[in-house]
């Protein structure tokens, strides 16, 4: 077999990394449930025209198929693709189990998701999404909105990592700004403004004219508006200011100003009023978010979300919701790169159990067997080498002790410091801090 060519966009952490991964999903679901969110899994699948049914996605979506489909046997797998968001895929499920679920529904899901993007450095094709979401039955307070950035400033505020900045806006806001200024076409008023960061006021200004039929005025006075950033509720004088007036203006002003004076009560300076956050999933009806990894300002957002009014919703029945997702691997794979986070050891292995000749390895086994019944990370050495060559294999793997079977009584080794004690496999306890590997930034100059 030739060597393998790596696929860019899909990657594979090493078992470090993996432990960081392992280490940071634990935290963020601890999290998740502290505020009373259920575990959910759904299918990697979903039905074409749900997939594509919001937001301009159609170009991101990876078909389904088998690779000798009978052409006659019709649409049938043909008409199914990877989900590219755990969103889509929730509202449906909300909708087939609604008669089995208790409103308001708060559930978090951890699940990997496909784009058909081009690959850069914190974009992935196959990625790792932590998603929280409420939805209630046909009305939901908007009281929840303020509990996202919560949820989501503890969950990273536990990690290892830079701090955050959630920017913060309501779709409300905008489509009442624009409709006062007399424009027709909100929605595509939006896609314009949520590009401004990629091609800037001059560029937006053009794409207003073209799709929003925007005129020189009306394009000034919306990037005016996306123009407007607080830390707390001031920027619902400086919206006014602008002497724009509308009623659903209002009603965004309201909702957004509730959300920053809860994120500031509980976590001051988590949040960041910034009214050019527009969200590009036509989904969103409500209050929208975006978070920042400070210092790394540059990739966009880690993690983003919003609340959505109709994508849960057949004929009368309608349930609204409010989500907000992290980008597990966008984040790590940031980080990664720039070498930020360290574990201490790349095994989760806490003792190496020497062998002393291979006729004696049921004694090694027992000991291993003795200290994994206690929740101690154990493996057996591979073979019956000379102690010293075991040592060397444990300080390789970065095992810090190393456990020696006795006639006359067993001892361990912490082959760091070298320090060897009398132990019984029954009663012996590493340090805390030695039980498993220790995850958190990696020291300056590593």
């Amino acid at each position: 077999m030739s060597k393998p060519t790596p696929i860019s966009g899909f990657p594979e952490w090493t078992p470090a990394q993996r432990m960081i991964e392992q280490f940071v999903l634990d935290r963020i679901r601890a999290t998740f449930e502290l505020y009373g969110f259920a575990p959910l899994e759904t299918r990697s699948v979903e039905p074409l025209d749900q997939l594509l049914r919001k937001g301009e996605t159609s170009k991101e979506v990876y078909l389904l198929r088998r690779l000798q489909a009978d052409p006659e046997a019709g649409a049938g797998d043909d008409s199914l693709g990877l989900h590219f968001d755990l969103t889509v895929p929730f509202a449906r499920y909300v909708l087939e189990n609604a008669g089995k679920l208790q409103f308001p529904f708060r559930r978090y899901q951890i699940q990997k998701v496909w784009r058909g993007e081009r690959p850069q450095e914190g974009r992935y094709r196959e990625f790792l999404q932590a998603d929280i979401d409420i939805v209630d039955r046909d009305t939901l307070p908007a009281h929840y909105e303020a509990e996202m950035p919560l949820v989501i400033g503890d969950a990273l505020r536990s990690l290892p990592i830079p701090p955050v900045r959630i920017q913060v806006n309501n779709r409300k806001i905008c489509e009442g700004f624009y409709r006062g200024i007399g424009l027709t076409d909100p929605e595509a008023a939006l896609r314009a403004v949520d590009k401004l960061d990629k091609i800037g006021p001059a560029a937006v200004a053009e794409l207003l004219a073209e799709t929003a039929g925007a005129s020189e005025a009306q394009a000034k006075a919306v990037l005016a508006l996306a123009e407007i950033s607080a830390p707390d509720a001031s920027f619902a004088d400086a919206v006014r200011a602008l002497g724009v007036s509308d009623p659903l203006l209002d009603e965004g002003i309201a909702e957004l100003t509730a959300v920053m004076e809860t994120a500031a009560a509980h976590s001051p300076g988590l949040c960041v009023a910034d009214l050019r956050i527009a969200r590009g999933l036509d989904y969103y009806t409500g209050t929208v978010y975006e978070t920042q990894l400070v210092g790394y300002e540059r990739f966009g957002s880690v993690c983003s979300g919003g609340r959505y009014d109709n994508l849960a919703s057949s004929g009368n029945v309608r349930f609204p919701g409010v989500g907000i997702s992290i980008g597990v691997t966008r984040l790590l794979g940031l980080l990664f790169g720039a070498g930020a986070l360290s574990v201490s050891r790349d095994v989760p292995t806490c003792v190496l159990v020497a062998v002393t000749a291979e006729e004696e390895r049921a004694a090694s086994n027992k000991v291993a067997e003795a200290l994994r019944s206690r929740g101690i990370p154990t493996e057996v050495s591979p073979n019956a080498a000379k102690f010293g060559k075991q040592i060397r294999y444990a300080e390789r793997r970065g095992i810090p002790y190393v456990w020696f079977p006795g006639a006359e009584g067993d001892e361990v080794k912490d082959i760091r410091s070298g320090e060897q004690v009398a132990a019984a496999a029954g009663e012996w306890n590493p340090p805390r801090t030695d039980l498993k590997p220790l995850v958190g930034p990696a020291a300056a100059g590593a």
